[in-house]
């Protein structure tokens, strides 16, 4: 009898009539935090992080720039799941107060997750210990915990997620011939450090360009002149490179945020003249 009891029970913990399409939020200094669920299919389940900052409060891309701290997510108390990927979308620059620029997110921004469930046929539950910084006049650490059922009816926030993740940064080749586009990228080795000149096409005059290389490498904001007919040209040394490190052929991941559309083109380092 306590067997069975104990088994409806943890069906009715899963079942359609208590799942809810997002977790009440966390509320820490200077944001709300939200966890929501979307549609499942087969193995497959979207969910979503929503920050909502309050006015004049901000926090940190996956790569900050100059100063910040970047989030960390850990999934590992969730239920039935085999792995999540974050997306991330299109960032800002801000000054960040001591002369450099940071890379982030203002207002309210809406990460998509691609969750994978090991059983489709077992019940799923997301759970979070997210890790993160908001920055005001001064940045603290915030943590929030968490977590939500999948397999229920997603309802607007199933539709929420797949708009953000039609928003996201899409990849595009170099050279392609499109309004937002990256053109080219050259080595000048008579800069000190050498520096990439970068040109692109965009239609917003306030388009930026973002550089992530490896995990420790460290490298500033590209700096941007403008060009005649829509184009652009973003300087960026490369400097902040672990020391002893030849960054020849090593792959560059560039962001470029035109507006509301934004792109990401993936590029080798030229390789540099022998010393």
């Amino acid at each position: 009898m306590a067997r069975a009891l104990l088994a409806g029970a943890m069906l009715a913990a899963f079942s359609p009539a208590s799942w809810a399409a997002s977790a009440p939020p966390v509320k820490v200094p200077g944001a709300d935090v939200v966890l929501m669920a979307g549609a499942v299919s087969g193995t497959t389940a979207d969910a979503g992080i929503e920050l909502k900052l309050a006015p004049g409060w901000k926090t940190y891309w996956r790569y900050p720039g100059d100063s910040g701290v970047p989030p960390t997510l850990d999934w590992s108390g969730s239920e039935n799941v085999a792995r999540v990927e974050m997306e991330w979308p299109a960032p800002k620059r801000f000054a960040d107060g001591g002369g450099g620029f940071s890379i982030g997110y203002k207002g309210a921004v809406l990460f998509p997750l691609k969750v994978e469930l090991k059983d489709k046929d077992k019940p799923a539950r997301l759970s979070l210990a997210f890790d993160f910084a908001v920055c005001e006049a001064l940045c603290m650490p915030a943590r929030a915990d968490l977590s939500i059922a999948l397999g229920g009816d997603a309802g607007a926030e199933g539709t929420r997620i797949s708009a953000a993740r039609a928003a996201l940064p899409v990849e595009r080749p170099l050279g392609v011939a499109e309004p937002t586009s990256v053109q080219k990228v050259e080595l000048d080795a008579s800069a000190t450090p050498p520096r990439l000149v970068i040109e692109v096409k965009a239609q917003n005059p306030k388009a930026d360009l973002f550089a992530e290389g490896p995990d420790r490498w460290a490298l500033p904001l590209p700096q941007k002149t403008m060009l005649p007919d829509g184009a652009a040209r973003f300087e960026l040394p490369l400097d902040g490179i672990p020391a002893g490190t030849d960054p020849s052929g090593t792959p560059l991941t560039l962001t470029l945020v035109d507006g509301p559309k934004a792109i990401v083109t993936t590029v080798p380092v030229p390789k540099l003249p022998p010393r």
